[in-house]
């Protein structure tokens, strides 16, 4: 099986579907993965399947990383659309998260300005204040809702925390006050002989009112583009995202389409 692990600190500039020219951080070691989601379509595979004894980067070890290779950009007359928390896992989790948002931050306003700092996160550590409030510094926090329903979560996101579930996603969500971009990935298929699906007319309109509650500034839905660890997964069509990017427009939300 193929699988994608980050093998720097700091990566690319890559071409991100949703966000442009993106210069990556992963947070994690370069030969395992640590997340508290152990998605069914995950382009880094398993977690199981990844296992690391390897510590985690040093707060300061980003630092010097991020410096010099946005002094080497710069000195190639290049620049980053946005510097992308993302990598080998669920970056929240790294024990110091808010310190490294900390200076991230400061690294961009000297180094380049026009940049954002977005987080791609799977929601599951916004009970931690600190991440909390780190998170409502960046400019782009991208947060995770795959499903309304419990049933689909543990199905296609499989928390390993067991009282994650949809009503204090939905909650925590709220907390950011609109402040926060909502990221989902539409996929179709079967897992241990079970129909997998979350386009389901029950799905969409529970996630169209969870929009309403939590009123973000943008809305990114997605379907698969890698390969998958379960392969029995299938991309949505391109029709059918188009279809539920539109019902979202209708009650005003920005709604971007990765296909």
């Amino acid at each position: 099986m193929a699988t994608i692990l980050f093998d720097k600190i700091v990566y690319g500039p890559v071409h991100s579907r949703r966000l442009g020219v993106s210069l990556g951080i992963n947070l994690f070691p370069k030969d395992g993965k640590l997340c508290t989601f152990n998605c069914i379509y995950c382009e880094c595979g398993y977690n199981e399947d990844h296992r690391t004894r390897t510590p985690l980067p040093k707060r300061e070890e980003v630092k010097e990383q991020l410096t010099k290779k946005l002094d080497e950009m710069r000195a190639e007359g290049l620049v980053p659309d946005v510097i992308t928390f993302a990598g080998n896992g669920e970056p929240t989790i790294h024990p110091d998260f808010a310190g490294i948002i900390e200076d991230t931050i400061a690294i961009r306003n000297e180094h380049c300005p026009s940049a954002k700092v977005a987080v791609l996160s799977n929601s599951t550590m916004l009970d931690k204040e600190e991440v909390f409030e780190a998170l409502c510094k960046v400019d782009d926090n991208i947060m995770k809702l795959d499903s309304v329903l419990d049933s689909r979560i543990r199905q296609i996101d499989n928390p390993n925390k067991p009282g994650f579930c949809f009503d204090k996603l939905l909650k925590n969500l709220c907390r950011f006050n609109g402040k926060v971009i909502i990221q989902t990935m539409f996929l179709r298929g079967e897992k241990d002989g079970v129909k997998v699906d979350n386009t389901t007319e029950e799905e969409i309109t529970g996630w169209l009112e969870a929009l309403k509650a939590i009123n973000p500034n943008q809305v990114m839905i997605y379907t698969i583009d890698r390969e998958t660890p379960l392969k029995t997964l299938y991309k949505v069509s391109k029709e059918d995202l188009d279809a539920i990017a539109e019902r979202a427009r209708k009650i005003g939300f920005q709604v971007s389409v990765s296909y």
